[in-house]
C-alpha cells in the first residue's frame, strides 16, 4: 500500500511546488526585466532633455559649427557606450543621427529598434519590449520622444544587451530550484513519516490477521501509533480474535471433555456386552455386531480427543532434519506394509525445515497408515523428500484406487469418507488431526491425482524459522 500512497503524495506534491515555482520564476524574470526597462527609460529621458535644445538640423553643415550642447550630447552618448555597453543615439525624424554612440550605428530599415522609432514619433514612449528568458538572445529596445514646442522633433533610442540579466534572472531561478528542490526533499521525507505513521498499524494488523488465519490465535495487535481511528480499530480487532478464540476454546474444550466423559461409560457398556457374550452360543452374529459398533465408536471418541488435543495443541518448533524423520517413519511402516504385500520405498535425502518433530512423525504416520490401508496387494507406497525454495516436502503416493475430483475437494474434512471406502476401518478423522497438528507449526498439506492411478498427499514445512517469517506482533 505505501508503494501505491507514495507515488500519488509525491506527484501532488510536486504539482504543488511548480504551481508555486514556475509564477514564482515567470515574476522574477520580469521584475529582472522591469528593472532594466526602468533603468533604459531613465537613461533615454536623460538624453531626451540634453537633445531637446540642440539647434541645428541635419543640413550639411560643417561639423565645427555644431553648438556646445551637441557636442556635450555626443559625449555622454559615449562615455555610456563605453562604459554600458548599450547602444545609444539621437535621430532625427527622418532617421539621421543627431548623436549616437558608437558612430557607425543607426537605425535599420525594419526590425524592432526601428519599430520603437516608429512609435516613439507618435509622442510616446515605446512600449515594453517582449520579455527575455535566459535561452533567448535578444536586446532591449527603448525609444523616448524628445519634444519642444509641443512637436517631436527627434527620438532617443537605446539597444541594450541582455547577457546580464539573463545571467541575473537563470541565477535567480537556480535559487528557486534549489529551493524547490530542498522542499521537495522535506516533503518526500514528511510523506514517508507520515505513511509509514499511518500505514504502520495496518501492516500489524495484516501481519496479525495473517498468523490468525495460519492458526496462531495467540497473535495479537500491539494498539501503539497511528491515528486514532486505526488505534480503535486495532483494539476492536483483538477484542474480537479474543471472543473467536473463546468460543473455540470453549468448542474444543466441550468436544474433549464430552470424548472423555463418553469414554467410561462406553467402556462399561463393552465389558457387559462381553460379559453377555459368555452366555450366548458361540457365533452369535447380532453380539458380534454390536462388539464392532462399539468398538468402532470408542476409536470415534478417541480420534475425537486426539483432534480435540491436537487443535489446542502449541507447536514445539525446530530444525529437523526431514529427510532423515521421513526415513525413520518408512523404516519403521515397512513391515506392516510388508505384511499386507504392499511395497513402502523411500526416497529421503538429508533436507532442514523448521517443524515439531513429535507432530510431524504422527502426521507421516497417519499418511503412510492411511496410504497403505488403500493399496492393493503387490502395490507400492512412495515417500519423496525435497526441498523447494522456501519449504521442504514430503510426497506420499499410492497405487490405490485415488479420489475423483469432487472427492479431492473433501479430503480431510471431519468425518468425511469415500463412499467406495465405507467398508474400510477408520473414523474419518485421521486427515483431520494431521491437518491440524500441521497448521499449528506452519505447515500444509495437500492432496492431488497420482498418474495412472492412485492418490498423492503432499506435507509442506518452512525452511526458516519464524524470526525470518515475521513473528507476531502484539
Amino acid at each position: 500500500m505505501r508503494t501505491r500512497l507514495l507515488p500519488l503524495l509525491i506527484v501532488l506534491m510536486a504539482a504543488v511546488l511548480l504551481a508555486l515555482g514556475l509564477p514564482l520564476a515567470m515574476s522574477g524574470a520580469a521584475a529582472q526585466q522591469q528593472t532594466v526597462v526602468v533603468d533604459r527609460i531613465d537613461d533615454t529621458a536623460r538624453f531626451a532633455a540634453l537633445a531637446q535644445f540642440v539647434t541645428d538640423a541635419p543640413t550639411g553643415s560643417r561639423r565645427s559649427a555644431e553648438d556646445e550642447r551637441k557636442q556635450t550630447l555626443r559625449r555622454e552618448l559615449t562615455s555610456y557606450y563605453e562604459v554600458y555597453g548599450i547602444r545609444a543615439g539621437v535621430f532625427y525624424r527622418n532617421a539621421s543621427p543627431m548623436a549616437n554612440a558608437p558612430g557607425d550605428w543607426l537605425l535599420p530599415p525594419e526590425g524592432e529598434v526601428r519599430d520603437a522609432f516608429e512609435e516613439a514619433l507618435l509622442s510616446r514612449r515605446s512600449h515594453d519590449p517582449q520579455q527575455v528568458w535566459p535561452w533567448q538572445r535578444s536586446r532591449l529596445v527603448v525609444a523616448s520622444p524628445v519634444i519642444r514646442d509641443g512637436d517631436v522633433m527627434a527620438v532617443v533610442v537605446t539597444d541594450s544587451p541582455t547577457g546580464a540579466m539573463r545571467s541575473r534572472t537563470l541565477r535567480g531561478w537556480l535559487l528557486i530550484a534549489t529551493g524547490e528542490f530542498a522542499a521537495m526533499l522535506l516533503a518526500v521525507g514528511a510523506a514517508l513519516r507520515l505513511t509509514g505513521w499511518v500505514l504502520r498499524p495496518v501492516r500489524v494488523l495484516d501481519a496479525t490477521t495473517h498468523d490468525i488465519a495460519t492458526g496462531r490465535l495467540k497473535s495479537r495487535v500491539a494498539v501503539a501509533g497511528g491515528p486514532p481511528e486505526l488505534r480503535r480499530l486495532a483494539r476492536s480487532f483483538n477484542e474480537m480474535v479474543d471472543n473467536v478464540e473463546s468460543v473455540l476454546e470453549q468448542q474444543r474444550a466441550f468436544v474433549a471433555d464430552a470424548s472423555h466423559q463418553l469414554r467410561n461409560p462406553l467402556s462399561a457398556l463393552l465389558l457387559r456386552i462381553e460379559l453377555l457374550a459368555l452366555e450366548l452360543p458361540a457365533g452369535n452374529e447380532e453380539i458380534a455386531s454390536v462388539q464392532t459398533e462399539g468398538r468402532r465408536l470408542a476409536q470415534v471418541l478417541d480420534d475425537l480427543l486426539d483432534l480435540a488435543l491436537a487443535e489446542h495443541a502449541e507447536a514445539d518448533l525446530r530444525l529437523t532434519d526431514i529427510g532423515q524423520l521421513a526415513a525413520e517413519r518408512v523404516a519403521a511402516w515397512a513391515p506392516a506394509a510388508g505384511a499386507r504385500g504392499v511395497r513402502l520405498a523411500g526416497d529421503c535425502p538429508p533436507t532442514t525445515g523448521w517443524a515439531d518433530p513429535i507432530t510431524l512423525s504422527s502426521a507421516l504416520d497417519a499418511l503412510i497408515d492411511n496410504a497403505v490401508k488403500f493399496t492393493p496387494e503387490d502395490g507400492v507406497v512412495e515417500v519423496a523428500v525435497a526441498a523447494n525454495g522456501e519449504s521442504a516436502t514430503v510426497v506420499v503416493r499410492d497405487t490405490g484406487p485415488g479420489l475423483t475430483d469432487e472427492e479431492l475437494a473433501r479430503v480431510g474434512d471431519r468425518f468425511w469418507r469415500s463412499g467406495r471406502h465405507q467398508n474400510i476401518k477408520g473414523s474419518g478423522l485421521g486427515l483431520s488431526i494431521t491437518r491440524a497438528l500441521l497448521a499449528a507449526g506452519g505447515g500444509s498439506i495437500g492432496y492431488g491425482h497420482h498418474a495412472p492411478r492412485g492418490l498423492t498427499v503432499t506435507v509442506t514445512v518452512p525452511r526458516h524459522g519464524p524470526s525470518a517469517r515475521g513473528t507476531p506482533v502484539g
